[in-house]
């Protein structure tokens, strides 16, 4: 089997209202497709979700150095994946989010040619149920309260709260949303690298009352020299989410023995190949997992969620953006029911696509 064709699409879609963290707002999920067909008839789909800010790439440059890894790929064989991604790493160093869209294509098509869902291709069992949390944006205390009701009336079983400012106003934060929601819901915070370690300590040890499961990457990713110390004097379980992008950066982790949680996305470790070397490490040293994302569509979440099948050290999903999307232009795809318990598509390949017409209005590129 041979790659014949490679076509890569702009897709930015519109949240319905902005999704704001400690590195700043944003509007719009501006997301990269890429397709890639074969001499055999199969199409592998994937799909990326550019951060400026997290991993320096943006739809713009994704689809400019997308040109380049397509080209590196045309005529390879899909089905051999560890050498595709060699070529992709042979083009240019870094620019993990677009490689992550070409990997999970590729996927794609070696899970449909031997007749397996993606999860299956990938040893795992759809045997446990994927439940995503939904996201507070940080902003004001008294909004961030109500939004976050909202979230607990809307039946989800776990609420995601952004922070990263003030000590002060983080803590009032966090015991507004406690006092409207209750005790009941399990409450995970991020500080997206927002406050530096001294505030991170103290922030910590006094959100202790307010029953927080864990902490998302409370400081800069460029500091994780400092994270044992901060996870030393946390009453709040540490995750790595920015410091842990790629198999690489976990072995450095649990060497330091700096955090007590991998965040493992897709757009942070290149794709599928080099996440599975980071569930290996954490299978190998007692680390939990959680699974997450970007501002992909259910497309890359799709295949986020046949990963998070893959291994019982993944514990946590975070797969809530899609339902932040003003349209929907996935076909097949994972489905949310009204608590936040995902559905995996159990059809050969990932069982997802995006739907035609939708891809005619996008600005494309062929590599023929």
């Amino acid at each position: 089997m041979k790659i014949e064709q490679i076509e890569i699409y702009q897709s930015p879609i519109k949240l319905k209202e902005p999704f704001v963290i400690s590195l700043g707002p944003l509007e719009y999920a501006e997301n990269v497709v890429v397709v890639i067909r074969t001499d055999k008839g199969i199409a592998g789909f994937g799909e990326c979700s550019p951060f400026m800010t997290i991993n320096g790439e943006s739809l713009e440059t994704c689809f400019v150095v997308g040109q380049y890894l397509a080209k590196a790929l045309k005529g390879r064989n899909p089905l051999n994946i560890e050498e595709c991604s060699h070529a992709m790493d042979a083009v240019i160093y870094g620019n993990a989010s677009i490689k992550s869209a070409f990997d999970i294509a590729l996927y794609d098509i070696a899970s449909q040619n031997a007749g397996l869902p993606l999860y299956a291709f990938l040893g795992g069992k759809n045997n446990k149920t994927l439940v995503t949390d939904y996201t507070v944006s940080i902003g004001d205390p008294v909004k961030m309260a109500g939004d976050a009701l909202k979230i607990k009336n809307n039946g989800f079983q776990v609420v995601k709260v952004k922070l990263g400012g003030s000590k002060e106003e983080d803590v009032k934060r966090i015991r507004l949303i406690r006092e409207a929601i209750g005790t009941s819901l399990p409450l995970r915070i991020d500080a997206n690298q927002g406050w530096d370690t001294e505030t991170a300590i103290s922030t910590l040890n006094a959100l202790t009352p307010y029953n927080i499961q864990l902490c998302e990457e409370p400081i800069p990713r460029w500091n994780f020299m400092e994270l044992p110390t901060v996870r030393k004097k946390s009453p709040i379980p540490i995750m790595a989410d920015e410091s842990c992008c790629d198999h690489h950066d976990a072995k450095r982790l649990v060497d330091l023995d700096a955090c007590d949680f991998f965040n493992i996305k897709l757009g942070k470790s290149s794709g599928l190949l080099n996440a599975g070397k980071i569930i290996q490490i954490a299978e190998q040293t007692g680390k939990m997992v959680q699974v997450g994302g970007f501002l992909e569509s259910r497309l890359a979440f799709t295949a986020s969620a046949h990963f998070a099948l893959t291994s019982d050290n993944i514990i946590h999903c975070d797969f809530d953006t899609p339902l932040m999307f003003v349209e929907d232009p996935v076909v097949g795809g994972i489905t949310y029911d009204g608590k936040g318990v995902v559905t995996v598509p159990d059809k050969p390949g990932l069982g997802a696509t995006m739907d035609e017409s939708y891809l005619q209005r996008l600005t494309k590129t062929v590599i023929n």
